[in-house]
């Protein structure tokens, strides 16, 4: 993935949260290299600064257009209806306005490469690895043994890494219901962080009144 943003503190913000969420990330500062790096690293997806000194993010996105199948999603500063519809139109595929949440962004890159069917089998957290295809999950070099039950709720959590899910959803999600009693969601959460746990600090963690998420850093 790669990140085109001339404010340095965003910048790095930004390509931290991606590689939280298990992306590889490549940060830069303008598009001077754009052909260049669209070439080398073939990435999945640009997230693309409109206000950018030399070449602005609508020409950056024309490049990305003619030399990538790479999605495109635009931040700015620029909150007018004309603007966003101008990325839009030139073929980006999310828009989001700064000041922005790091969590949405994740979000959005994540529903962006879902819609181009870019979706990886191997997820990354930490030291977590989980193959979504394979049904291999490895924390460190050591792997962990699931249930079938577990393994669907460790695919879910992965999937949605970083973001908080209630019992609802993941009710729905893993189970194919949400009318059901929630503690059926505590009791295989529970076994799931104990078996993670083995081999490593805490990834599963709780938000009280909210849910669960899987990610590398406390809070």
């Amino acid at each position: 993935m790669l990140v085109i943003e001339d404010n340095e503190a965003i910048g790095a913000a930004v390509g931290s949260a991606l590689r939280d969420a298990g992306y590889q990330v490549q940060v830069r500062p303008d598009g001077r290299e754009l052909e260049n790096d669209l070439g080398r690293f073939r990435p999945d997806l640009v997230v693309l600064d409109v206000m950018l000194p030399g070449r602005d993010g609508f020409a950056l996105l024309e490049v990305v257009r003619r030399s990538s199948g790479a999605g495109v999603v635009m931040l700015t500063a620029r909150d007018g209806v004309a603007d966003r519809l101008r990325g839009l139109d030139r073929g980006a595929d999310d828009y989001l306005v700064k000041p922005f949440v790091l969590a949405e962004l994740v979000a959005r890159v994540s529903a962006v490469l879902r819609r181009l069917g870019r979706t990886p089998s191997t997820v990354q957290i930490g030291d977590l690895v989980v193959d979504a295809d394979s049904g291999v999950v490895l924390r460190g070099s050591e792997p962990v043994d699931l249930t079938a039950t577990e393994l669907r709720l460790l695919r879910y959590l992965a999937a949605q890494r970083g973001r908080v899910v209630g019992k609802t959803q993941i009710l729905t999600a893993v189970w194919g219901y949400e009318d059901y009693d929630p503690n059926l969601v505590e009791v295989h959460v529970s076994a799931l962080r104990r078996k993670l746990e083995e081999n490593g600090p805490r990834l599963l963690h709780t938000v009280r009144g909210l849910g669960y998420v899987l990610r590398a850093d406390e809070p």
